[in-house]
């Protein structure tokens, strides 16, 4: 992708891909753990074609997915004022539990103009978003 902003994160979960597919594809469970998703309306089902609007930072953000193959990877794309961003996530078994990478770009041209100042904030939402996702996903797996 050429876009002029772009982040990748990775992290390891003590918890099945199933788990965190669930905690990943519950859009609408998305403001219960994680803060900087202010609202979230998603009517399903979680598969291509589906849109959800969402809150998180000054912008309602539109999504759309595009790509669902459970519990391994998904992908949607968004848009937000001028922004279009591209949203994956991979999901694979490890011993134990799963191994999460995300790759999100923004391109348009607020994403150019602000470029410097988008990438703090994206690379800040994408390490944020793991440790939620990770947090929750472990709680999940803990509850008997």
């Amino acid at each position: 992708m050429e876009a002029p902003v772009r982040s990748k994160g990775e992290v390891e979960i003590a918890a099945s891909p199933e788990v965190v597919w669930d905690v990943l594809t519950g859009f609408e469970q998305w403001p219960q753990w994680n803060p900087e998703v202010k609202t979230m309306s998603f009517e399903g089902p979680v598969e291509p074609g589906s849109e959800f609007r969402w809150k998180a930072g000054p912008g309602t953000i539109v999504s759309t997915l595009e790509q669902v193959d459970p519990p391994r990877y998904i992908r949607w794309r968004g848009r937000t004022l001028s922004v279009k961003a591209i949203h994956e996530w991979r999901l694979e078994p490890t011993n134990g539990g799963t191994g999460v990478e995300t790759d999100e770009s923004f391109s348009g041209f607020l994403a150019r103009l602000f470029r410097g100042s988008l990438q703090k904030t994206l690379d800040r939402s994408t390490e944020s978003g793991l440790e939620h996702l990770k947090r929750e996903s472990e709680r999940r797996a803990a509850t008997p």
